[in-house]
């Protein structure tokens, strides 16, 4: 047998002809022998199981498998293991050498978030491992991503609006060189809800729909979800009430007979502010002032 011959596998995705293919390259060693290579294409069909697409036998350092998506689609694991052989003896072969698994598709980073209902906004970054195609003429060379979010509560049932808010709607994919494991990216912020219900930590998860596109590739293809962990904080109360009783944020008592416009609580980092009005509510003997009207920004 030949011995280890450090062929060291490596896939990138490429544009062929305006389509979307994975190259397998690999180290030609520097013996003198004529040798041949045989490229075995496969993916991950279950987790831990994989099946072969396609087998190649070259004299290049090469090899070239198209994503059609029918036989290889968007979201699939790909691996290209190498062997060489002789080309006068071909029963003299070295040990078949694996790649990295290189998943084809739209990713999400971080894959998954955990947040709090503090007001902070987090980057969440969406990419294309493969490049963008432009099918048409017409078609700019991106793929436009339809965002959704739903909330799955504690035990992954779907409870009411989502505890997440994000910064945009959409976002377009616009084709870029392809560098460390990106051919086109972008990014938007997610934002938990300051709902000051006390609900616990809840799950949410953001979906991400390509659409527009009508090639196979795309079009039958539904990214992964991100899932978004919400730390519930605990929040404040204040009250005011009867012939304003007041008790503030921090337990503060006091009363406020007078009639008018009050301020009654303001932030001082963000846009959030109430005001209340009093009017006389008591009699001749024994004057008192009640809520009648309140407004909150």
């Amino acid at each position: 047998k030949l011995t280890s011959l450090a062929l060291q596998p490596v896939i990138t995705p490429e544009l062929v002809q305006g389509r979307v293919h994975l190259k397998c390259t690999y180290s030609r060693p520097s013996s003198k022998l004529p040798l041949q290579y045989m490229v075995l294409w496969s993916r991950l069909s279950t987790p831990g199981k994989k099946e072969q697409i396609q087998r190649d036998t070259t004299l290049q350092s090469f090899s070239y498998i198209e994503m059609s998506g029918v036989n290889l689609k968007l979201g699939d694991t790909v691996f290209c293991t190498v062997t060489a052989f002789t080309r006068d003896t071909p029963e003299q072969q070295s040990l078949p050498e694996e790649s990295k698994g290189f998943y084809a598709g739209i990713k999400f980073l971080p894959e998954s978030l955990q947040i709090a209902e503090d007001g902070k906004e987090h980057v969440l970054t969406v990419l294309s491992t493969v490049p963008i195609a432009c099918p048409g003429q017409d078609d700019s060379c991106k793929i436009t991503l339809q965002l959704s979010t739903e909330d799955l509560g504690k035990h992954n049932q779907l409870l009411g609006p989502p505890d997440i808010a994000l910064s945009v709607c959409q976002v377009d994919l616009l084709r870029a060189p392809c560098s460390e494991s990106s051919c086109a990216a972008a990014a938007l912020t997610v934002t938990a809800v300051t709902d000051f219900a006390q609900d616990g930590n809840r799950i949410s998860r953001i979906r991400a729909e390509p659409v527009g596109r009508r090639d196979l590739l795309w079009r039958a293809y539904t990214p992964k979800d991100v899932k978004v962990t919400v730390r519930d904080l605990p929040t404040g109360n204040c009250y005011s009430f009867t012939d304003p009783h007041i008790i503030t944020f921090d337990g503060w008592r006091y009363d406020n007979y007078k009639i008018g416009t009050f301020l009654l609580c303001r932030s001082v980092s963000r846009a959030f502010e109430v005001h209340v009005r009093q009017w006389d509510c008591g009699s001749h003997r024994s004057a008192t002032a009640c809520n009648c009207g309140v407004a909150a920004r």
